[in-house]
């Protein structure tokens, strides 16, 4: 069974991922580490060199090889990985797909806190992060309104993608982690 973990950047998937591969003792893949490995460029990278179309073609390679080579593990997709039609296909027919939900403020957070400067989609728009005196706040607020932007497009398609809802807010990764494994096992439901 390969479990994969879904949600927008900033709600804790590599952090769930890496509670929950202990918990269940297998093996944690990350989908965009991967992908780093595999090319020998970040995601920056990517993006700066050929686009966001061209880093959605590599992710769905990526992600073909992973499941057609491996199970028993759990997979972090990044988090526009299900965006693609063919990579939601794969993830909801041949994984259990978990979307970690939280509220634009738990994202904001959790972004604000753990550096977004690597998350190309969040600084794809004219960025003044690096501007001398520019307010945390006004920085936060912009962060704020393109989450809220990008989640408006991208919330129905996490939702329709997974077998499993958990919400975030509040929660450690143990304690989210410790809520997948207890999911009840039906369907694609987790083994164990």
């Amino acid at each position: 069974m390969i479990i994969s973990l879904t949600g927008f950047m900033g709600c804790g998937k590599s952090s769930v991922g890496k509670k929950l591969s202990a918990l269940l003792s297998l093996p944690l893949i990350d989908l965009d580490d991967y992908i780093e490995e595999r090319e020998r460029m970040t995601i920056p990278e990517i993006f700066a060199s050929g686009g966001e179309e061209a880093f959605r073609q590599m992710e769905f390679t990526a992600l073909s090889e992973i499941i057609s080579a491996t199970d028993n593990i759990i997979l972090s997709l990044g988090g526009g990985t299900v965006t693609a039609p063919r990579c939601a296909e794969i993830v909801h027919r041949q994984t259990c797909c978990i979307y970690l939900r939280a509220t634009t403020a738990t994202l904001v957070q959790n972004l604000m806190a753990g550096g977004y400067s690597g998350r190309p989609l969040l600084n794809y728009t004219q960025s003044r992060e690096n501007t001398p005196g520019y307010p945390e706040t006004e920085e936060a607020h912009r962060i704020e309104e393109k989450t809220e932007a990008l989640m408006s497009r991208r919330s129905a398609i996490y939702e329709s993608t997974a077998h499993h809802i958990v919400d975030i807010d509040g929660k450690t990764p143990g304690a989210i982690a410790y809520e997948i494994s207890r999911l009840p096992k039906t369907g694609k439901a987790i083994n164990g």
